[in-house]
């Protein structure tokens, strides 16, 4: 008989469980109770208990209804992806974990199999991603924000590429994206004095395009949904590094970077 490692989180109003967890993942991938249901072979009730249990347990909201169905939270989304960097830790000690954001998510997973096809991949926002490198978590970091390394000068970083965001101004009222270098964007409204309030943050780029207020994206989610959007300023200006940063010295991490690099000039 093998052991096999149950992972748990112990948060301030209780503990989230693996099934819980696994819930969660069910229905950010299956993007509705039901079909998160169904994927799992439980009825919609015991998915809806689940869901309340560990929402219970962690505090906030995790899952919230959209036209669509059902998707995870912010907190949802960093809780999950906690668990999958755990569980990729606990796979193997051998095993290397990347994390990065959906901006760049196809470009790591693009160059992961080149290098070492076992890497563990965790997809998150920046500042998570930076914690999960603190608490060893993760052995590299892809981060799409580079003015986040001003607060940490310790963290060693390479630059791999430069991205271009697309400012859409609609007035003064903006949302934020969950994801990319947002803070340059903001930061250039601030150094122009342009007045203005963020009203909401929003994880879904479709989101952003409905919201009908003033936002900042990267131009490479847009592309990918075949969106084709004038920015209302130069691009060039809201031109940013895209690093890649890491405490491990292991060759693949080495070598992962330098592949990262080069498909990033191609």
């Amino acid at each position: 008989m093998k052991p096999r490692p149950v992972l748990s989180f112990d948060l301030d109003g209780g503990q989230v469980t693996s099934r819980q967890l696994d819930v969660l993942v069910a229905v950010k991938e299956a993007g509705s109770i039901n079909a998160a249901a169904d994927r799992l072979g439980v009825k919609p009730p015991v998915v809806f208990r689940h869901i309340k249990a560990a929402e219970s347990s962690a505090g906030v909201r995790l899952v919230q209804g959209t036209k669509r169905g059902s998707t995870l939270t912010s907190e949802g989304m960093d809780l999950i992806a906690e668990y999958h960097a755990l569980r990729s830790r606990l796979q193997s000690e051998a095993v290397l974990t990347v994390a990065c954001s959906p901006v760049t998510e196809e470009l790591v997973m693009s160059s992961i199999p080149s290098v070492d096809p076992s890497m563990g991949l965790v997809v998150s926002h920046d500042l998570h991603n930076l914690r999960l490198l603190e608490q060893g978590l993760a052995d590299l970091v892809v981060l799409d924000d580079p003015l986040l390394l001003m607060e940490d000068q310790e963290l060693p970083a390479t630059e791999i590429g430069q991205m271009d965001m697309v400012h859409v101004d609609k007035g003064p009222r903006y949302v934020r994206h969950r994801y990319g270098a947002q803070r340059i964007g903001f930061r250039h409204l601030e150094l122009n004095k342009v007045d203005h309030t963020v009203e909401d943050e929003l994880l879904s780029v479709k989101d952003l395009l409905a919201s009908g207020r003033s936002f900042f994206v990267e131009e490479i989610l847009l592309l990918r949904l075949g969106i084709r959007v004038r920015s209302s300023t130069d691009p060039h200006l809201l031109r940013h590094s895209v690093m890649a940063v890491h405490r491990s010295q292991d060759a693949r991490v080495i070598s992962l970077i330098k592949t990262l690099r080069e498909r990033m000039q191609k």
